[in-house]
């Protein structure tokens, strides 16, 4: 497949950007996982002759911004409180006028919360599996009550994490509680909705352009944190599917991230039921992992888009058409 999806990088001169600031690790769950996409998107800038310089977490980019020592941010941050993508860092860059990479303050947010995001689409007639939000210290009987009104088998995770943290698969009510308690390990809300039994599709976004679906099938029995950053068995096939069905499936995960509030570039996680080929919307993440066993970049080099040019291409939307000149 050819990069006619995708227009021509918009600049050739690294200069265009300046000094730049590639913000990973912070404090969240998700730190091991960022510190590695952020290594990984630095040498990539660098080799293309970016100013490129690492920043560990929110304290040392407020410090270093308010110092005027970068001009943009490359933001890898993955997760939140401390982690960049729940609209915090957002603000703070906001506040001080510095462009960086991915959705703004609410479009962050709201993806962060995975049950606001499905209130979201809900109301536009976005499909999502069913769900109900169980609260923080929620008695045991209400929990098996959610679970029977859902029908087993369930998914059980915390709202606001990512990286399949704290997430557990439950097929019968003699697991509900040890899932509630693994989730409740971590802060805010807890989620649980009916388990779609079929195929794992992930799609990236970069700008307006749906990039080839992946469907993920993990030598277990699910694509939990192990399969997706630690097995080397996990099988990855671009395009998911084919035709019409590769094409909607391309329209329903570009309009899952707009109707999100999201921009630049993000990747929309769906399960596909193997009985009926309904896809189900489960989740946007703003700042995905840039890995080696990373989902979008995977998807652009289907369309002939290397990683270092991912991470140019990622970098040049911060750039206003009315900056540099340096155009290609």
């Amino acid at each position: 497949m050819s990069t006619n999806l995708l227009s021509p990088p918009r600049f050739t001169d690294p200069t265009v950007f300046g000094r730049v600031a590639v913000l990973m690790g912070g404090t969240s769950s998700e730190r091991e996982v960022s510190l590695d996409s952020g290594r990984n998107v630095l040498d990539a800038l660098r080799a293309h002759g970016v100013d490129a310089h690492a920043v560990d977490g929110i304290p040392a980019l407020a410090e270093a911004l308010l110092a005027r020592k970068f001009d943009r941010v490359f933001n890898i941050l993955h997760g939140q409180r401390g982690g960049g993508e729940d609209g915090v860092v957002q603000g703070l860059m906001d506040a001080l006028g510095v462009p960086y990479t991915g959705s703004d303050v609410l479009g962050s947010a709201l993806a962060m919360d995975k049950i606001r995001t499905k209130q979201v689409w809900l109301s536009l007639g976005l499909p999502t599996p069913r769900y109900v939000r169980i609260a923080r210290g929620a008695d045991a009987s209400s929990v098996h009550a959610a679970a029977r009104s859902l029908g087993l088998p369930v998914i059980v995770k915390p709202s606001s994490e990512g990286s399949s943290v704290g997430v557990s698969r439950v097929l019968d009510e003699a697991g509900l509680d040890d899932a509630v308690e693994l989730a409740a390990r971590y802060p805010g809300e807890l989620l649980m909705e009916q388990m779609v039994v079929g195929d794992e599709l992930t799609v990236g976004i970069l700008g307006d352009v749906a990039l080839p679906s992946i469907r993920i099938v993990p030598k277990g029995e699910w694509y939990d944190y192990n399969a997706k950053y630690i097995a080397e068995d996990t099988q990855y096939l671009c395009p998911g599917l084919a035709g019409e069905d590769e094409l909607r499936l391309g329209e329903l995960a570009l309009a899952a991230f707009r109707a999100a509030g999201c921009s630049g570039w993000g990747r929309v996680d769906v399960m596909r039921s193997r009985t009926t080929g309904a896809p189900y919307l489960l989740e946007v993440n703003t700042a995905p992992g840039m890995t080696s066993h990373s989902l979008v970049p995977k998807a652009a080099r289907q369309v002939g888009v290397e990683f270092e040019e991912l991470c140019w291409r990622i970098l040049e939307q911060t750039v206003a058409d009315t900056e540099g000149g340096a155009a290609a």
